[in-house]
């Protein structure tokens, strides 16, 4: 008997749209054997040669520019993708994916990205007889995820639900489930244990992280304050594919200490979380929601304009974080960690609310439950 085949397109405009296809994927298979699934970052995959160039001045654009980012999300904010763009977009970017469609034969396809999401739509409204599910990686709507084409939204919050609700998307076409997060990120670990097996000291932890670009600054004030309190709270930096952000701050005296580790790209995110009291990250959408699967407390720093600030916006909101307003933030919350008791009944609190809001599984069940 075949498997069930899941087709997930995404695009590596930032991480998040790629691992929760990744996370999704993982989820289904861990829930049911029978299901197969392919993950393509589909620009990528039929433009290996554009796609990069895109890509690196996108990138260059949100860490030089970012103020210009969150003007183009504005401008464009209400605006879905009309039947020229769309011909565009597929014109110049997804030629061939009605031949990848055919050739991997999915039951379903689901869409984490608003291009590839336009590009199937479109195909869907010429004749393509393949459901199209789209999943919303952040807790915001913005005008290029809406298409009358998408059998099915998956979304995070009642507030995204309403904003598409808003844009014209029948109410029975949208499930709340929550963003998916990798398997690993299902359950807690002890965070002795954990510490213990990355080789990290038992003493309060802080996990710093710039999102999957590692988009962190050794000359960031903050970062470099936090290193005034490293002969008490052990810091973990990961800068993620940011290659000279790291061999910056591995030259600067500043992070040179033995309750300081400087990583680049991890695997260890889950654990890494697991093993630390407080995590401060830019408020990606995927990293905010596996730092509330871990029930552990956020400091948001240096939001993106545009999805981030509203992502920002949902966890402070629910509790789950406070923005990194000054060095008083850092000291309250530097302090509040060194408190055995005050930190662990914070952290219980948080898994409270996180039990009460969210639920890891959710995603990847109600998909295998579309299928069927």
């Amino acid at each position: 008997m075949r498997k069930k085949r899941v087709l997930l397109l995404s695009e590596g405009f930032g991480s998040g749209h790629t691992q929760a296809a990744y996370a999704l994927a993982a989820g289904l298979r861990q829930l049911s054997p029978d299901v197969q699934t392919r993950v393509l970052e589909l620009g990528k995959f039929l433009n290996p040669v554009l796609a990069p160039l895109i890509m690196s001045a996108y990138r260059k654009t949100v860490g030089k520019q970012p103020k210009l980012v969150g003007m183009m999300y504005r401008t464009n904010y209400k605006r879905s993708f009309n039947r020229f763009t769309q011909l565009a977009i597929h014109r110049i970017f997804y030629t061939q994916t009605e031949q990848v469609i055919q050739q991997l034969k999915p039951e379903i396809i689901v869409c984490t990205h608003p291009g590839p999401n336009a590009a199937v739509a479109r195909l869907k409204r010429l004749g393509l007889d393949v459901p199209l599910y789209t999943l919303i990686t952040d807790y915001d709507a913005h005008g290029t995820w809406a298409s009358p084409e998408v059998n099915h939204y998956l979304v995070s919050t009642p507030v995204v639900k309403r904003k598409l609700m808003e844009r014209g998307i029948p109410p029975a076409r949208i499930e709340v489930t929550g963003i998916p997060v990798h398997p690993q990120f299902w359950q807690v670990q002890n965070q002795a244990e954990a510490q213990r097996e990355l080789g990290l000291k038992a003493m309060p932890t802080v996990l710093v992280m710039g999102g999957g670009w590692g988009l962190m600054e050794e000359e960031d004030e903050f970062i470099t304050y936090m290193t005034r309190w490293r002969e008490e709270v052990q810091l973990i930096f990961c800068t993620g594919t940011n290659g000279k952000s790291r061999e910056a701050m591995l030259e600067d005296p500043r992070f040179v200490h033995p309750n300081i580790r400087v990583l680049g790209f991890t695997k260890e995110i889950s654990k890494l979380m697991d093993a630390s009291d407080l995590l401060v990250t830019k408020p990606g959408g995927m990293t905010c929601t596996e730092g509330m699967s871990k029930g552990i407390p956020m400091l948001f720093h240096k939001p993106i304009p545009g999805q981030e600030e509203e992502n920002l916006e949902y966890f402070i909101r629910s509790g789950f974080g406070e923005m990194l307003h000054s060095s008083g933030t850092i000291d309250k919350w530097f302090r509040m960690i060194q408190q055995p008791y005050s930190s662990g009944e914070y952290r219980q609190t948080l898994m409270s609310k996180r039990n009460q809001q969210y639920d890891p599984l959710e995603c990847p069940t109600a998909v295998l439950r579309l299928m069927h």
